[in-house]
């Protein structure tokens, strides 16, 4: 099962299991509240009711950005021929990308050329991805729709400029009239890729990264709120309870880890793959 499918279901079932305990009223009561949507719209702390407004998720996102530029600066401001030990994880990293993504996907030479921005989106996705499991910050930068708009548009501009660069205006004809198809079913062929192409496609690409730093989210949450519930209100036996939420939260820690470098990948080899798609005369 993917993990798009499996988070939800996981989440729908576990909050089934602590439904008995939920409260509804938000009464404060002493019941068990679970996590809810309104944690991905905190309230601003910075120029609130400005353009400029700054709350706790924009907050996280500057904090990842200016962690990652920190982390390349100290990596490569001394650069050797024999590479040190930060320099070498730098170059093991941006070597990743540049193999299994760039050469991979586009070839030695594309690959190349749009390494820059591929190198950027994958180290941009996987920084803020982490800060949904970073004790304090505890959300994903990209656990609301700015960011992975953002990129699913900087991936579309570039689709689209990668193949008028290549083929002219012929890209779109190549794109909305495949060869080789009997000119009737154009009628039936050309709606469907113009909307596969031109709108599925960045759509998508943001919907997938989104809804797998929400549920993500929302599952960790929940298995630790509800650990603490169990342990410091509910009492009794129920304090037992708490032993298999907290394992059920470290368990889902290490998976999210995973699932934030695995999306990064995904996001940005697919910008590679479409890219590539581009740049071929017939598709």
């Amino acid at each position: 099962m993917h993990a798009p499918i499996l988070e939800p279901a996981l989440l729908y079932h576990a909050l089934n299991l602590l439904a008995p305990f939920a409260t509804d009223d938000g009464s404060g009561d002493g019941g068990f509240t679970g996590p809810s949507l309104s944690e991905f719209v905190p309230p601003g702390f910075l120029f609130v009711d400005t353009p400029f407004e700054i709350n706790r998720i924009m907050m996280v996102r500057f904090i990842a950005v200016a962690v990652l530029i920190l982390l390349f600066w100290l990596g490569t401001r001394r650069m050797r021929m024999i590479p040190g030990r930060g320099q070498s994880l730098l170059e093991m990293a941006v070597g990743f990308v540049q193999s299994n993504i760039a050469d991979g996907a586009l070839g030695k030479e594309e690959g190349k050329r749009f390494m820059p921005l591929l190198a950027t989106m994958f180290f941009m996705v996987i920084a803020m991805n982490i800060t949904g499991i970073v004790p304090g910050l505890n959300i994903a930068g990209t656990a609301v729709i700015g960011v992975p708009l953002v990129l699913a548009v900087v991936a579309y501009v570039v689709f689209i400029y990668a193949g008028i660069k290549k083929q002219g205006m012929n890209f779109f004809k190549a794109s909305l009239f495949p060869a080789g198809v009997p000119w009737p079913l154009y009628l039936i062929v050309t709606p469907i890729e113009f909307v596969s192409t031109f709108i599925l496609r960045p759509v998508t690409l943001a919907l997938r990264l989104l809804m797998n730093m929400i549920a993500g989210h929302m599952l960790l949450v929940l298995c630790f709120s509800a650990t603490q519930f169990f342990l410091f209100t509910a009492g009794g036996l129920f304090g037992l309870f708490s032993i298999g939420t907290l394992a059920f939260g470290f368990i889902f820690t290490i998976f999210e880890l995973l699932v934030a470098v695995l999306q990064a990948y995904v996001f940005t080899f697919l910008t590679a793959v479409y890219i590539q798609l581009a740049l071929v005369e017939e598709h």
